[in-house]
């Protein structure tokens, strides 16, 4: 890939069934996409079975688990899958944790703690990897003298974290292999993040860490209508995702900052999408900028472009509409058609 560009992996969201996860598995290891990266949320489809399916379907494309949370995996859990799923994929697994989403995590009862969570997942996760008996005492999880009863293939598995605050940025810097920007960040965001992470990596003396980026995509031949159908895809996740109420966590408020929509105007899109109003009728062009990949093939390159010269080194992106794999399969022939080493 061109250093002005990043990488081009498939996000398979969970509205997605395993048999059109493994379409799609088919679809990208074709086309040279680098990695599958699998969503995991709170009381939606579970990633595993599927992951296991396009393990055995696929011989290249690398397979990300992106994420998992360690309130429904415990992070011995976590091991103990990442693992077993490297044996069968031929070590092509790429490990993501995150702490989930907080206002589902607390409904199991359980107090949201992210930067414990993530503090004590990584550090029980990479010591059982690497087939050290695990005794932590952590202020989330803990493990009192864990270890595996087989070897992981990769002892040295790269560990990436989700992360949207300050301090949880920062906790990536100083412990994992790499960063995954979710969705709904904007651009100005990504780079505020990379520059985060990356001074305390620096801090800690580490290298510089591999930063990923979720984003919805929609490339058609005719961009206005693929705009049009990213105004659905940004809505569902605005809906899915962003708080109820007024009262938000600080890296939201961060988010609508950097995003050039002002407070108040987020606010109404969010009353209007949540009183049933479409998306297309309500969000104007800057969500789509904002939030999303949209337009032609030729377009959906240039905006990628911008995220790399932010510093993003891959976008993993999620193919909204109707026809995914004909969209994926356009994109693909288009970025071959137009760089030469392809994706």
């Amino acid at each position: 890939m061109p250093p002005d560009l990043p990488r081009f992996s498939l996000r398979l969201h969970q509205g997605l069934t395993s048999q059109a996860c493994r379409a799609l598995a088919a679809s990208a290891e074709a086309h040279g996409f680098d990695t599958l990266w699998f969503a995991e949320n709170p009381f939606g489809r579970a990633i595993l079975p599927a992951v296991a399916a396009c393990a055995a379907d696929t011989s290249r494309v690398r397979l990300g688990l992106g994420i998992l949370n360690p309130y429904q995996h415990h992070p011995t859990l976590i091991a103990q899958e990442a693992a077993v799923l490297d044996e069968l994929s031929g070590g092509r697994v790429r490990l993501g944790i995150g702490s989930g989403i907080g206002q589902r995590i607390v409904r199991l009862g359980i107090r949201h703690r992210p930067l414990a969570a993530l503090t004590d997942a990584v550090q029980i996760v990479r010591g059982l990897l690497r087939h050290e008996t695990v005794t932590h005492r952590g202020r989330a999880f803990s493990a009192d003298r864990v270890a595996l009863e087989f070897a992981a293939p990769r002892p040295d598995m790269p560990i990436h974290l989700a992360a949207m605050g300050d301090r949880s940025l920062a906790l990536v810097g100083r412990l994992a292999d790499g960063l995954i920007v979710s969705n709904l960040c904007p651009l100005a965001y990504t780079a505020r993040a990379v520059a985060i992470v990356g001074e305390s990596a620096a801090a800690a003396g580490r290298q510089s860490l591999d930063i990923v980026q979720y984003l919805p995509c929609v490339a058609r031949p005719d961009g206005a209508e693929a705009r049009e159908i990213a105004k659905e895809a940004v809505g569902a996740m605005l809906m899915a995702l962003w708080p109820t109420g007024n009262d938000w966590p600080a890296q939201r408020e961060t988010i609508v900052r950097l995003s050039g929509i002002a407070r108040k105007e987020m606010v109404g899109a969010l009353d209007r999408l949540r009183r049933g109003e479409r998306a297309g009728r309500v969000l104007d062009a800057r969500f789509i900028s904002g939030f999303a990949l949209a337009g032609s093939a030729e377009e959906v390159i240039a905006q990628a472009a911008q995220y790399r010269r932010a510093g993003a080194e891959e976008l993993a992106l999620s193919f909204a509409g109707p026809q995914p794999a004909a969209d994926v399969a356009y994109f693909a022939r288009a970025v071959k058609r137009l760089i030469p080493d392809g994706l």
